[in-house]
C-alpha cells in the first residue's frame, strides 16, 4: 500500500501472541480494483488516526463466495466460504469490519449456519463508532457548502436495514446532504449485485447504472457518496456516461472523511 500507512498481518499478530482489536477483511475489489484500492487505504487512514490496532489476513484471504452464491454455484460458494472460516477460527477472530457490503452481508449472514460466527460491521457503523467515543475528530471544513447524495447500497441498505450510520458520518463533514427520490427502503440498485456486473443490459434496456446516476444527478450534486466499491464502480461509469466527470465526484464515506481530518 503506501509505506506511511500501517497495515499489520494477522499471522503477524499470532507470532507475537496477540490479538488486534477488529480484522479488516479488504474484500477482493478493495485488493485488486485499482479504484477500490483508494477506498481501503482512506480506510486505514481512519483506522491509523484513531489508533485502531487492526489485522488484515492478507494473502490468507480468499473471496467470501459471494458472487459464486448470487450467480447459482452453490457449492463454489461453500468451497470459499469454509476456506475463509477455517482460516477466520485458527485466528480465533471476533470482530469484523469492512468496506464491501457484499462482503458484510455474506460473513454477517450466511456464514454462521456453516460454522462462521462473528460481529460483523461495515465501515461506516465502525467510522460512526470511532467518532462516537472521540477517537476520530473530523474537522468538518474540507466539503463545507458542498451538496452530497448517498446512494445506499442493497446489501447495507434494504438488505440489512442500515441506513443511518453513512448518513451520520457524512452529516459530520458539514456538508449538504440531498437525498434522491429513491433512497433508504427505497434506494435503486446502482446494477452491479447479484453478480450483475458482469454482464451487459437486456436488449432495449437501459443500463440500471445509468437510471441510478440520473437519479443522483437530480439532486444536483458536487458528490455522489457511496459506502461499496462496486457501487461506486458503476456510479463512476454512470457519470461517465452521462458527461459530468468535470463537475461531479464520487466518493466513498471513508474518503470524504478521510480527506476531512
Amino acid at each position: 500500500m503506501n509505506g506511511q500507512l500501517k497495515v499489520p498481518t494477522m499471522a503477524e499478530y499470532m507470532a507475537e501472541g496477540k490479538q488486534p482489536e477488529i480484522l479488516f477483511w479488504v474484500g477482493s475489489a478493495g485488493s485488486y480494483d485499482d479504484r477500490a484500492k483508494k477506498i481501503t487505504k482512506a480506510f486505514v487512514k481512519l483506522l491509523n488516526n484513531a489508533n485502531v490496532d487492526f489485522a488484515v489476513l492478507g494473502a490468507e484471504e480468499n473471496n467470501t463466495g459471494d458472487v459464486a452464491k448470487r450467480a447459482g454455484n452453490e457449492f463454489l460458494f461453500q468451497m470459499q466460504a469454509f476456506m475463509n472460516i477455517e482460516v477466520l477460527n485458527a485466528y480465533e477472530v471476533k470482530r469484523i469490519v469492512t468496506c464491501d457490503p457484499h462482503s458484510f452481508n455474506c460473513l454477517k449472514n450466511e456464514y454462521p449456519s456453516l460454522g462462521g460466527n462473528y460481529d460483523v460491521i461495515h465501515h461506516t457503523q465502525f467510522i460512526k463508532e470511532l467518532i462516537d467515543v472521540g477517537r476520530l475528530s473530523v474537522k468538518g471544513d474540507t466539503y463545507k457548502g458542498k451538496r452530497i447524495t448517498f446512494h445506499d447500497p442493497c446489501y447495507l441498505g434494504r438488505a440489512n436495514s442500515e441506513f443511518d450510520s453513512p448518513r451520520t458520518v457524512l452529516g459530520k463533514s458539514n456538508a449538504t446532504l440531498v437525498e434522491m427520490k429513491k433512497s433508504k427502503n427505497f434506494a435503486m440498485c446502482c446494477g452491479a449485485g447479484g453478480a450483475q456486473m458482469f454482464k451487459d443490459a437486456e436488449p432495449g434496456n437501459k443500463e440500471v447504472n445509468v437510471l441510478r446516476t440520473e437519479q443522483a444527478l437530480e439532486t444536483t450534486p458536487d458528490i455522489i457518496a457511496t459506502g461499496c466499491p462496486y457501487c461506486n464502480t458503476m456510479m463512476t461509469d454512470g457519470i461517465k456516461a452521462k458527461e459530468k466527470e468535470e463537475s461531479v465526484t464520487v466518493l466513498d464515506v471513508a474518503e470524504v472523511i478521510a480527506n476531512s481530518l
